[in-house]
């Protein structure tokens, strides 16, 4: 799922690109993808993208009169830059053309889970709003306060989205090895010490691969979103060596969920178990227990 520094980027050039011009077509590909009926689709057509913003993980295209599409992507949606003349492929679920321009909401696979949502005026753009914090703009208090809000392993808070704003598993695994913190700690067991390394490892992630990504699209377009990125410090790096001491990356997979972590330096040499994995995580991942090194 592209998390907040991909989504970041796709603002930024989506804005650059398209903001102040006509959406002269919305084509919808697939009626899944739609969720909502009032205003409807047609409503954008003939509007002027007046700015581009990001709510959590959804990117935001806001039209005159205070109409809002917001696009999800979820887990294997992507947005796609293409020319108007151009044929959309199969994986196509909606086409917003800009003169001879358009832009293609793409999903891979054949399970129809990115959304588009139309919505009237901030209230209703608000509702959408999941209210996880901004981690880049709050204080070290906003974000300890927003930790222990509930008691989850500090993995499970970190990608709440109702508690921080746009992390998901991929950057989670690269924040948590940063603070070099065990993912299944409990929040209400970090020390204040522990949180403030948190607070700064969420921070020098984020901004740091914003701006890598940044450097990487330049004046284009995004091309390839992925989860798996070169430079990662753990995630999808299953097996290979830790990039502070050596040691063999461990990885626990549960559903489409999956976290990567170093033994020796976030979990004090101990692999964790994820034998029964599905009966034992339940909704908070709480079983997760340790065990030998296998």
């Amino acid at each position: 799922m592209p998390e907040l520094p991909d989504v970041v980027v796709y603002v930024e050039r989506l804005a650059a690109l398209f903001a102040g011009r006509r959406l002269d077509e919305v084509r919808l590909r697939s009626p899944f993808v739609l969720r909502t009926v009032d205003p409807p689709l047609d409503a954008a057509a003939g509007r002027t993208l007046r700015a581009v913003r990001r709510v959590g993980k959804r990117v935001v295209l806001a039209l005159d009169g205070d109409l809002f599409v917001v696009i999800h992507l979820m887990i294997a949606g992507r947005l796609r830059l293409r020319r108007a003349s151009a044929r959309p492929g199969r994986d196509a679920l909606a086409v917003f053309r800009f003169g001879a321009d358009a832009l293609w909401l793409t999903e891979a696979g054949t399970r129809r889970r990115a959304s588009l949502h139309v919505v009237q005026g901030d209230a209703a753009l608000a509702a959408l709003d999941p209210g996880g914090l901004d981690v880049l703009t709050a204080s070290p208090e906003a974000f300890t306060a927003a930790l222990r809000r509930e008691r989850h392993t500090v993995k499970r808070a970190l990608t709440d989205p109702a508690l921080f704003d746009g992390i998901g598993n991929a950057y989670s695994d690269e924040i948590l090895h940063l603070a070099r913190l065990s993912p299944v700690i409990r929040t209400d067991r970090l020390t204040d010490e522990e949180v403030g390394r948190l607070y700064a490892a969420a921070r020098e992630t984020l901004a740091a691969w914003i701006g890598r990504l940044r450097d990487e699209v330049g004046e284009g377009f995004p091309k390839k979103v992925t989860a798996h990125r070169e430079g990662m410090r753990v995630h999808g790096r299953f097996r290979q060596p830790c990039p502070v001491c050596g040691a063999p990356i461990q990885r626990v997979v549960w559903a489409e969920n999956e976290m990567n972590y170093c033994p020796v330096c976030q979990t004090g040499g101990k692999v964790l178990s994820d034998r029964v994995l599905a009966r034992l995580l339940g909704r908070d991942w709480a079983g997760w227990g340790l065990r030998g090194e296998r």
